[in-house]
């Protein structure tokens, strides 16, 4: 995977993964950018997951990880940017297909579901797969388009 910006952002569940995944990421010369928590104290995730979602369609990072409990509260939170495309990955096979066919930006992953090891290898997947397009870029458009409904 080359060297890319990667935000980083979790709830208190997930906070020592994020730390984990910081430094590991940092140590394959990623620029990480730490939106935070700081501790392992209660926190609601919403803004954490949100501001990651938001750097990343600013433009301030390539991808985001967001990281929780399960991971699904966390992803629903990400999702709420316009613009971000935020998947539940805990395990291989939904890390490549989110990124080979549904081109998306964030990841997010339980940190009660999955241990480290699993963990690394689900980023370095997700980082290093390609967006297929094709028929999936319809898709994907498509998938987008709902962002622009009313109602």
């Amino acid at each position: 995977m080359r060297a890319m910006r990667i935000a980083l952002g979790s709830d208190h569940a997930g906070f020592e993964l994020k730390a984990h995944l910081h430094q590991y990421l940092s140590a394959q010369g990623h620029e990480v950018l730490d939106l935070g928590t700081d501790s392992t104290d209660s926190v609601d995730y919403p803004e954490f997951c949100a501001n990651v979602g938001r750097a990343v369609v600013a433009g301030e990072a390539d991808w985001g990880i967001v990281m929780g409990g399960s991971g699904q509260g966390e992803q629903l939170a990400a999702n709420k940017v316009r613009g971000v495309r935020a998947a539940l990955c805990n395990c291989l096979y939904t890390a490549r297909m989110a990124r080979a066919h549904n081109d998306a930006n964030v990841l997010s992953i339980g940190a009660r579901v999955v241990g480290t090891g699993v963990a690394e290898e689900i980023v370095d997947l997700f980082g290093s797969t390609e967006f297929e397009g094709g028929r999936h870029q319809r898709r994907v458009d498509q998938v987008m388009a709902i962002e622009d409904e009313r109602g």
